[in-house]
């Protein structure tokens, strides 16, 4: 869930190869003066990549979806990560924040945005990033790969347990040419070091959630989603938070960074940067007001710094290439908007 829940919360009770050295293809223009003309020195280009990783990535097209969201497809073949589409008002950004918002999704909106999804990758069981994946799950078939609390909250919806893949940070699964490897991670924090809805599930709900205070974080992973042998390769993160001895040496071609919204974890930017390996593609997530519609352009959330942010992935790692996303821009595996 974005800390900015956990923030208005506070307040009102006293919240891994997709192409190193891809161009600038930034929709919004949000960039820090300087970092669109950033060498990518370090960085292998598409032009001088293998023949085999090439044509992966020139098959492979990524959509934002908002929050920490996105549809990857490769060769026809459609993975998602985080996908919540529905986006319900529950107050979070009026200053009024419900925890007791009852949950709901809108199928058209979702089956608008989704395709014919193959796997659903879940970072953790709050509203913003699982509530539209019950219906996705049965409504699609689709394989979803998370925790063990996702795992007993999907049963309690009605999910086929035998649909559902429990991970827990460390595993690397071949999905018929997609591999997902699997990084055991963790929650972003407000200024107060806490965070909404913490605790895990190590068995089925009675009933299925009602309400957003019903899906509790349930511990966090990172997927690191790669298209065929060579790559392209993509680090998705849910939270702005990560273990950097989990993800240490995954070298990601484009990594989908969750943006802070407070100084909780000490040296974040920094210290994922260089962990990764400084990716040649940094794109910004979590960072939009997500109880606005896909149809409308991007809102910033308040409480997000985007462009302190973008200032520092600019200063600790040059020669990465940011792209802020749009909802509505379909990316190529280099993030340049496709005609």
């Amino acid at each position: 869930m974005s800390d900015t829940a956990d923030t208005q919360r506070d307040s009102m009770l006293g919240r891994r190869s997709l192409l190193r050295g891809a161009a600038l293809g930034a929709a919004v223009p949000l960039l820090p003066a300087g970092t669109a003309t950033a060498p990518a020195t370090a960085s292998t280009s598409i032009s001088s990549a293998s023949p085999s990783a090439a044509a992966a990535s020139a098959a492979a097209s990524l959509r934002w979806l908002g929050t920490s969201g996105w549809r990857i497809d490769v060769d026809g073949r459609t993975v998602l990560f985080d996908p919540y589409l529905t986006r319900f008002k529950t107050g979070l950004f009026d200053g009024a924040f419900r925890a007791d918002t009852e949950l709901s999704t809108d199928p058209e909106v979702v089956r608008e945005h989704i395709g014919a999804p193959e796997l659903v990758l879940v970072s953790h069981s709050h509203w913003d990033h699982l509530a539209d994946v019950p219906y996705i799950a049965k409504s699609t078939g689709a394989r979803v790969v998370g925790t063990e609390t996702t795992y007993h909250l999907l049963v309690a919806f009605g999910v086929d347990p035998g649909q559902i893949s429990v991970v827990k940070g460390g595993e690397v699964l071949d999905f018929d040419g997609i591999t997902v490897e699997v990084a055991a991670g963790l929650h972003s924090r407000n200024k107060k070091y806490t965070y909404f809805a913490p605790g895990t599930l190590d068995t089925p709900p009675a009933a299925p959630a009602r309400t957003i205070a019903e899906l509790p974080e349930g511990d966090t992973l990172a997927f690191q989603v790669t298209a065929g042998s060579g790559g392209p390769s993509a680090f998705l993160m849910g939270a702005s938070d990560f273990s950097e001895r989990a993800v240490q040496g995954l070298r990601p071609d484009l990594a989908m960074v969750a943006v802070p919204s407070s100084t909780a974890t000490h040296h974040y930017v920094p210290r994922l940067l260089r962990a990764l390996g400084s990716p040649g593609v940094v794109v910004p997530v979590h960072w939009d007001n997500f109880e606005e519609p896909l149809s409308e352009p991007p809102r910033r959330d308040p409480s997000m710094d985007l462009d302190g942010f973008l200032a520092q992935v600019h200063r600790e790692s040059p020669a990465s290439r940011i792209v802020v996303p749009d909802y509505r821009t379909v990316y190529g595996a280099d993030m340049r908007p496709r005609s």
